[in-house]
């Protein structure tokens, strides 16, 4: 079954997979996210996985089992954030625009007070980002803040030299351009490298093919190229920082043309073409700021944009990019947008199977 992290003022963190025993958690109200919310439930934890959930008359309750009371209170799934910077983590250099072969992972301190401080906030499932100075920053890493000294503790992935551990960073907007000869001046000049890169992954994918397995014929390995190869594969989402309208358009045409899912990050102005994101299928994760000031890109943010995304029918979820919300307040994002028109469900999603979704492991977390 799946996975199940706990939010409850009564479970420390870590606690729940650490017990041999089954654990059961009774007289709480239960919020499952893809089904009805179960009052006076039980849950049934055992080694970090659900046995039994449901109404204390369907769950039959392990003899051996730790009972916990929690009467009056809430649980439900641990929180998703899809775009943070917890773990002190750093990408890209300043020696070209486009990176892909960086890895988040070699560079991220898994020991930093910010994952606690994210673990505080009830978040128990990250995407951690390199920065989006750049066209292509780099792989990202998709962390379960368990306790753990190394990163390998901490990836939802098992084998990191042979599997997919993370997405793909990406940026368009003011971020990127720079007054150099290796960074984009432009808008359209940013595009146009992006392109160019993804024109020489398909040809480099196109070798790989024709080898046909075999090792005389394959080209040399070439670590930007095996990153975007995934990327066209599907193996690999990418996460296109994008702010303004024409910005976010621009990122829809990019993964149309070459045949990939970006989840759209930030989309401060994705209120102005909702639409348009609900047309291309792609899914949309919010930043929601509650003062304004920064970046000017941004400064036509709006409250609203969750629902009004929910409404034209577009996944949206919300994230922290931590630390321009911090983590702690991350519960908040989605109540600025309830406050704002976005119902209680959609919102208590948008916190949990829809950040899931947008990893790719709704299979395992988010409900």
């Amino acid at each position: 079954m799946k996975q199940w992290m706990l939010i409850c003022l009564l479970v420390g963190f870590g606690q729940v997979a650490a017990q041999e025993i089954p654990i059961a958690f009774t007289g709480a109200t239960l919020l499952p996210i893809s089904g009805t919310p179960i009052e006076q439930g039980v849950l049934v934890v055992q080694q970090g996985k659900i046995l039994a959930i449901g109404k204390a008359s369907a769950v039959r309750i392990p003899l051996n089992a730790q009972r916990v009371d929690l009467s009056g209170k809430t649980l439900m799934p641990g929180l998703i954030d899809t775009h943070s910077h917890v773990g002190e983590a750093a990408g890209a250099d300043g020696s070209a625009a486009l990176q892909p072969d960086v890895r988040v992972l070699d560079a991220l301190n898994v020991l930093s007070p910010s994952l606690t401080r994210a673990r505080a906030g009830g978040i128990t499932t990250v995407n951690v980002m390199p920065g989006s100075g750049h066209l292509l920053s780099g792989q990202t890493a998709y962390l379960k803040l368990r306790k753990g000294k190394t990163i390998q503790e901490l990836l939802l992935c098992k084998d990191l030299l042979n599997e997919v551990c993370g997405g793909m960073k990406m940026a368009n907007g003011t971020n990127p351009m720079r007054d150099n000869g290796t960074f984009p001046g432009t808008r359209a000049r940013s595009a146009a490298m992006a392109r160019q890169l993804f024109l020489k992954a398909q040809h480099y994918q196109r070798k790989v093919q024709d080898a046909a397995g075999d090792a005389s014929k394959m080209p040399d390995r070439d670590l930007q190229m095996e990153a975007l190869v995934q990327v066209l594969e599907g193996k690999r989402t990418v996460h296109f920082h994008t702010h303004r309208a024409d910005d976010i358009l621009t990122a829809i045409r990019i993964g149309q043309e070459f045949g990939f899912k970006p989840v759209l990050q930030h989309v401060s102005e994705g209120w102005k073409v909702a639409k348009e994101i609900a047309a291309s299928g792609f899914p949309a994760s919010v930043i929601v700021i509650d003062s304004p000031g920064g970046k000017l890109e941004a400064m036509e943010m709006r409250l609203e944009t969750g629902a009004t995304l929910v409404k034209e029918g577009v996944l949206m979820g919300y994230h922290t990019d931590d630390y321009i919300t911090d983590s702690r307040l991350f519960l908040r994002s989605a109540a600025l947008g309830v406050r704002a028109g976005l119902g209680r469900e959609k919102a208590l999603e948008s916190l949990t199977l829809a950040g899931a979704k947008m990893l790719g492991l709704d299979h395992r977390i988010g409900t």
